[in-house]
Parts: structure tokens; sequence; C-alpha cells
């Protein structure tokens, strides 16, 4: 009876524990100004804090950028449900770690930024049709299973390598300066904005203007740390720069994950494509 009764429960128990892996609901936020206004700020800080760290020591800008991006999602990924501290820690060492892999491509290889932007939006492109094949959907409210997790943070991870190298393109490349290539990027996130409000594919403009909020924040924080002879920056310095951000993304996060009001309630599959 005893050998009876432990196969007989072991379907249960493998239910209980594959529904212990799985999110209980949509692990990202939901989408407000509030959402909006901390992720240009995390695109900032991650373009502050890696090229300061690289300047200061690249060993250190390694271990913090590359160790901190594995913990942070290390983290994410084993919570079964959203957390907003855990998830803007994610995607703060992913802005830090997504400069570094866009920053080192270019040094390493030489290539110009015209190559490696046109390579990192290939891998947006892959990842965003591998993902809408394998999952039916693009759609942010239903990040609510460990593969459509995954998916998620791959493709955002691109997306921050993509606006890095566009950013500096558009900035240094084009010699429009970082100031001037910021008012360029905030223009254009006013084209998604107002395509979703005249009733536009509302994930199709999310992506769009979540891709652009990188080089958006990226300049202005060059504008505003960088040296004048660098893309006719203020000098106000990197890390100083880095460590304001951090403080004004703590705050701000603090008052989300207080308040719950960035917490997603549950949408029909079919509400968004």
């Amino acid at each position: 009876m005893p050998s009876t009764s432990r196969a007989l429960d072991a379907p249960t128990t493998a239910r209980s524990r594959r529904s212990r892996l799985e999110p209980v609901a949509a692990k990202v936020p939901e989408i407000t100004a509030l959402f909006w206004v901390i992720k240009v700020l995390t695109t900032g800080m991650g373009e502050a804090a890696s090229d300061g760290l690289g300047e200061t020591s690249l060993v250190l800008g390694g271990v913090i950028g590359v160790g901190g991006f594995f913990l942070a999602l290390w983290l994410q990924l084993r919570s079964d449900r959203y957390h907003a501290p855990t998830y803007w820690f994610c995607v703060s060492m992913i802005a830090v770690f997504g400069t570094i892999v866009a920053d080192v491509l270019h040094v390493a290889t030489g290539l110009s930024y015209y190559v490696t932007s046109a390579f990192y939006a290939g891998s947006v492109a892959v990842l965003f049709t591998w993902w809408h094949r394998s999952e039916g959907t693009l759609s942010i409210h239903h990040i609510d299973t460990r593969r459509r997790e995954r998916f998620y943070w791959a493709t955002v991870l691109a997306t921050f390598a993509l606006g890095t190298a566009v950013g500096d393109l558009v900035g240094l490349t084009m010699d429009l300066g970082f100031f001037a290539a910021g008012l360029l990027f905030l223009a254009a996130m006013m084209v998604p904005l107002v395509a979703w409000r005249l009733g536009a594919n509302a994930t199709l403009c999310f992506w769009t203007a979540y891709v652009l909020t990188r080089p958006l924040g990226a300049s202005f924080a060059d504008w505003i740390g960088k040296d004048h002879e660098i893309g006719g920056g203020l000098g106000f310095g990197d890390l100083r720069l880095t460590a304001i951000l951090a403080v004004a993304i703590a705050v701000l996060v603090a008052y989300a994950h207080r308040s719950g009001h960035d917490i997603q309630r549950p949408i029909p599959v079919d509400a968004d494509a």
C-alpha cells in the first residue's frame, strides 16, 4: 500500500512542482507614465554607469556589469510574480550590461556604428519573429510563462544594445551632438504615442517606443556627463550622474512598490497581440 500511495501521489507532486516553476501572473509592470519615466532613467543610468566604470577600471566595470546582470536576471527568473524592486533592478543591470556589449563589439572589432546598429537591429527582428512564432503574441500583458519571460528579457537586452549603438551613431558618427540627438529621439517617441492614440496596434506601438527609450535616455545622459569635446557634453561626470539617477530610480521604484499601482490586472489573451 505505501508504494501504491507514493505512485498515485507522484503525478500530483510533479504538477505541483511545475506550477511552482511557472509565474502566477504577468511578471512585468502595468504600462503607465511612471513606467516610461523609470525606463528612461534606467537607460541614462546604464549609459553613464558603463562609461564611468569603464574609465575608472575595466575590471571593476566588467565585474559590476556582467556580475550584476547575471545576479539580477537570476533573481528575476526565480520569482513567480512581479516584484517592482526585482524587476527594475534587472532592467537597470541590463542597461549597464547592454551598453558594455554594444561598446565592446564596436571597440574590439573596429566596426562602425552603422554596422553594429544594423547587427543589433537584425538581432531584435530575429527575436521578435521567433517569439511571435513560438507564442503567437508579443504582448507584455502575457509574460506569464517561463518561456515567454525568457523571450522578453532576451529581447530587452537586444533593444538596449541596439539603442546604445544607434545613440552613438546619431550623436557621434553623424556629428549631431548628444543634445540634438536626444531631442531627435524625443520627437521620434511621439510617433508611436500618437499612432497608439489614433488606434494603431498597441503592442507594435509599445515596442517601438521601448526601443527608442534607450537612445533617448543615453543621449541626454551623455550630454550631461561627457566633456564638451565629446558630443558637446556639459562635463558633469558619468559617475556623479550615475549616483543621482540611481537614487531617482530607487525613489520611484519604492513608490511603485508601496502603491501597487504598477501591478497588472488580468487581461484576456485575445485583447492584444
